[in-house]
């Protein structure tokens, strides 16, 4: 029995919740505004460029599945990193990952969802993200289950509203008068310039992890887990796949490219000026399936970090009610409410908060990868309940494709540089409080990892 003044996280989470959960981070407003830019530029190779990105999102499927269930706890890539490499490691890349995660793709999403609403009801709303925002907020202090029905409702909705919108524009009779067969031609003239478009396929697919510090409220973990995950990547390749062939199929090539909200652009094309409601819902639940996510997902992982005593103690406070990591939660949606207030005016602020972000997924998965190659070696017998399939090959291919596509994170020098600044910024600032808090606080080596058998 769970002590009442120790309350402890507890399993309320099965596979369609899981399901919901790894899809309902991906399918927000980022993806849409990267995707069909991405078949805007070339169709044929954007095509290949998903089916890449769908390979690499595998290889970091299985290396997660792999480490959630060797070491099932809420720290995540926290208490894998911390065994595998060691305490510095491990604090840098958490709080730079996941908590840089919230703050840019949180700023971003509310950002995406002001400008979408003003674009379809304009001087209306305000700061209608600010408001979904503090209630995402509110329903994930009240409870993992009040938050898995609401985001299981949320997913459905929007998985729901994409695959009409695919099938309806793959469908529609009327077109912008470029056959399939075009496409198809096209294939037979592809180059290594795809490799470019990967980097904008890449959104489709990142962020199905934020399911794994969940393990701990998890029913049959070793079950569920590797399925949910596995069973969300065939799903975002099939809505996102529909997506690209109905927004080349509806919507000229160089519109899509040249809109900020190209998702708007293609809804207009098949259900016409009338769909702004249509548009209005598949905004507000895009954000909110990111929002709930994220902020259930990253603070459990600051919760582990906390009971491992890499983090104060304060951010492993539960609600003795209602049993979440309330300091957890208000703390990092407070940082990404403060970069979302000071850039209210700052121009193309969203393209680059997404390329940021996605710079940090990608330094979050090839250490993951790096992480597992390790530990298979250094703890050869260790029981494992899933073992990622066809290993290294998936984590050499990881590490290599994700490497590449950081290299090539923008369309821009310019914004490759401030990129690698923003990048740079927190993970300085992050370096610097691991440093210190791992020799005053922690008194332990750097470099040297913990033993499995104390952190289980």
């Amino acid at each position: 029995m769970n002590n009442p003044k120790n309350p402890t996280l507890k399993r309320t989470l099965g596979l369609s919740s899981l399901i919901a959960i790894c899809v309902g981070v991906v399918v927000g407003q980022g993806p849409l505004i990267t995707i069909l830019p991405g078949v805007g530029i070339n169709p044929s190779g954007f095509l290949v460029a998903i089916l890449i990105a769908f390979v690499l999102a595998l290889g970091y499927v299985f290396t997660f599945t792999e480490l959630a269930l060797m070491m099932p706890k809420a720290g995540g890539i926290s208490t894998y990193t911390e065994v595998a490499i060691g305490h510095l490691p491990a604090i840098v890349i958490t709080i730079t990952g996941y908590l840089g995660i919230a703050v840019f793709a949180g700023a971003a999403d509310l950002f995406l969802l002001d400008y979408v609403m003003d674009a379809l009801y304009p001087d209306t709303f305000g700061r209608f993200g600010l408001w979904v925002y503090i209630a995402i907020i509110v329903l994930n202090i009240l409870g993992i289950e009040v938050f898995a029905t609401v985001q299981n409702l949320l997913a459905f909705i929007m998985l729901a509203a994409l695959v009409v919108i695919g099938i309806a524009g793959i469908s529609s009779s009327e077109t912008q008068d470029i056959p399939f067969n075009e496409m198809l031609a096209g294939f037979a003239s592809l180059d290594w310039s795809i490799l470019s478009l990967t980097v904008l396929a890449v959104w489709a697919f990142v962020g199905m992890e934020f399911v794994c510090p969940l393990v701990e409220e998890t029913k049959q973990p070793e079950r569920n887990l590797p399925r949910a995950m596995i069973i969300s990547c065939f799903i975002l390749l099939f809505v996102y796949g529909s997506i690209a062939l109905a927004g080349y199929h509806k919507v000229p090539g160089n519109e899509l490219v040249e809109s900020s909200i190209p998702h708007w652009l293609l809804v207009k094309s098949i259900f016409g000026e009338n769909a702004r409601l249509l548009m209005a819902i598949l905004a507000i639940t895009a954000a909110a399936t990111c929002f709930s996510t994220g902020i259930a997902s990253i603070s459990r992982m600051m919760y582990g970090m906390a009971k491992n005593n890499q983090l104060p103690s304060v951010f492993k406070l539960v609600h003795p009610k209602f049993k979440t990591p309330w300091f957890g939660i208000i703390f990092q949606c407070s940082l990404a409410l403060a970069v979302y207030l000071i850039f209210q005016d700052s121009q193309n602020v969203v393209i680059l908060l997404m390329i940021s972000c996605s710079a940090i997924f990608l330094m979050i998965y090839i250490m993951a990868h790096v992480d597992l190659i390790i530990l298979r070696k250094k703890y050869p017998d260790f029981p494992r309940p899933y073992r990622s399939p066809l290993f290294p090959i998936f984590q050499i291919l990881g590490i290599i494709g994700m490497i590449y596509l950081l290299i090539n994170n923008s369309p821009s020098p310019e914004m490759t540089r401030s990129v690698y600044l923003n990048a740079g910024l927190f993970t300085g600032v992050t370096t610097v409080f691991a440093v210190l808090w791992i020799k005053y606080r922690m008194k332990k080596p750097y470099f040297k990892g913990e033993s499995i058998e104390k952190i289980l």
